[in-house]
């Protein structure tokens, strides 16, 4: 039977070479922008499934309790887990902030294309711009976060 933990892991294994190929062949061929906010929603998902493929495999051992509160298991993740898992300080503030730009893209009533890069107007007029820069500092935070949670679990799956 396959553990929760090692679901969640292949499917972000699974979306991470997705989103690799959408990045480097896809996009420049098609130069969409909104294909850029798809691949950023795509890119927390897969940062999503790391997290939770170590936060199953630490409750399944016993390390933590979890919470039905999403923020509550990213707390304990952020406290508990990252450390033993190689995770940095700053890719945790580079995670929060993906997180937090998605949301803002998913709140957002207003969004437009101008030089290369996608603005997400907020309600109170604040703009967040999405190029393929950060896009791809995004996807490379998931394929190490991926990397360093695939060399603890060796051994171990």
């Amino acid at each position: 039977m396959v553990e929760k933990f090692q679901e969640f892991f292949w499917k972000a294994e699974k979306k991470i070479q997705t989103l690799d190929h959408l990045v480097y062949v896809t996009y420049p061929l098609v130069k969409d922008k909104k294909l850029l906010l798809k691949i950023l929603v795509e890119i927390k998902e897969a940062v999503v499934f790391c997290i939770n493929s170590v936060l199953q495999y630490e409750y399944l051992h016993k390390q933590i309790s979890l919470s039905k509160d999403s923020k509550e298991n990213f707390k304990i993740f952020r406290e508990k887990c990252s450390v033993k898992y190689k995770i940095t300080e700053k890719e945790i503030d580079l995670i929060t902030e993906l997180f937090n730009l998605v949301q803002k893209h998913k709140e957002s009533n207003f969004e437009f294309v101008r030089k290369e890069k996608i603005v997400i107007l907020s309600e109170n007029m604040k703009t967040e711009l999405v190029t393929i820069e950060k896009i791809k500092d995004f996807l490379l935070l998931s394929k190490n976060i991926l990397k360093k949670v695939k060399d603890e679990f060796l051994g171990k799956i």
